[in-house]
């Protein structure tokens, strides 16, 4: 499978009073053309910061380095190399080159569409936005049929009349449906979506990843989703990156990954998961560590009910994790 996106040793680094910080720190991983990646971690373990910096929406003053990879077809009809691949850097890529890149090669689903969406606009003229800006050239019935368009393909009923809405008038589940018309709307080959169930009810989010698994399958989507929760990487994922305190800890096939976990806090993860069968939660202790006082060695160490002294020398390499696949790595001295 080739690889559409291909983050290589990607940083992120912030000032703070105290100095530089990285809420993401040397993170590399792949994405295939029709794959879905999961990222998963609790609140604080990078995973949203690492969507924002490929998308080049880190906050202001924030460094990035390493490099982020985009393959994306030329869609120059008079190109004589039309259809052929192109590589773009995200992490090199000038402002002007972002940011004809976002939206129409690599698009993001927010996690709350109420904050995401303009409040005074019209979703149709929202998603229209959307087109016109990558589409210049077209007209207004034809970007308005597109919209339309658009917002058939996210299953939002009656779209003509919901185009003609503001997103207070819509219910969570319709925003969150128009948000996905909105990134979808240029046609973009990687799309991420950052936790776009989390603020629905179950049987919303039921739906929402029903369809997102729907698209993907149509348009041969590469999807990166990030989610706390084990049991949507479960229905929806090929691969799971799991994140702690800015690095990727283990990843791998999901099937192995949820059923074989190398790594003591993907295990503590899976233990603080529901499950269908009655038995009593066990929750990790301790919290995630400030990145402006991260411990020597493993960053999980001070929580890690196996810790011994060898994790505090120094900050493991991941490294495969001695299962069946060899695509299976974890960043713990315990899996040798």
């Amino acid at each position: 499978m080739a690889a559409r996106l291909e983050v290589r040793g990607l940083t992120v680094e912030l000032p703070t009073r105290t100095g530089w910080i990285r809420p993401v720190n040397d993170v590399s991983l792949t994405l295939g053309e029709g794959e879905t990646l999961g990222i998963v971690g609790e609140s604080g373990s990078g995973k949203t910061m690492l969507s924002l910096a490929l998308m080049g929406l880190e906050p202001p003053g924030a460094r990035r380095k390493g490099e982020a990879w985009l393959d994306s077809p030329s869609r120059n009809g008079n190109d004589a190399h039309a259809g052929a691949e192109k590589r773009h850097n995200l992490v090199g890529a000038a402002p002007a080159e972002m940011r004809a890149l976002r939206g129409r090669d690599i698009a993001m689903i927010f996690q709350e569409p109420m904050t995401a969406l303009n409040p005074v606009l019209r979703v149709g003229a929202q998603i229209e936005e959307a087109i016109a800006v990558h589409e210049p050239s077209l007209g207004g019935s034809e970007i308005h049929r597109r919209a339309l368009d658009a917002l058939t393909r996210a299953a939002v009923p009656e779209p003509e009349r919901r185009a003609r809405q503001y997103p207070h008038q819509l219910s969570g589940g319709l925003r969150q449906r128009a948000m996905i018309a909105m990134a979808l709307a240029a046609g973009p080959g990687v799309l991420i979506a950052d936790e776009p169930t989390t603020a629905l009810d179950v049987t919303v989010q039921k739906q929402i990843l029903e369809l997102l698994g729907k698209l993907r399958r149509e348009l041969r989507l590469s999807l990166l989703f990030i989610t706390h929760d084990f049991g949507v990487v479960a229905q929806i994922a090929d691969r799971v990156a799991v994140m702690y305190a800015g690095r990727v800890v283990e990843e791998g096939p999901a099937g192995e990954v949820l059923r074989h976990p190398r790594h003591p806090y993907t295990e503590g993860l899976l233990r603080a998961a529901p499950r269908l069968v009655r038995e009593k939660l066990a929750s990790i202790p301790g919290a995630v560590p400030a990145l402006d006082a991260l411990p020597h060695g493993c960053a999980f160490g001070p929580r890690c009910s196996r810790h011994v002294a060898e994790c505090d020398a120094a900050m493991p390499e991941l490294l495969h994790a001695g299962g069946a696949s060899e695509n299976h790595r974890t960043r713990c001295i315990l899996a040798r």
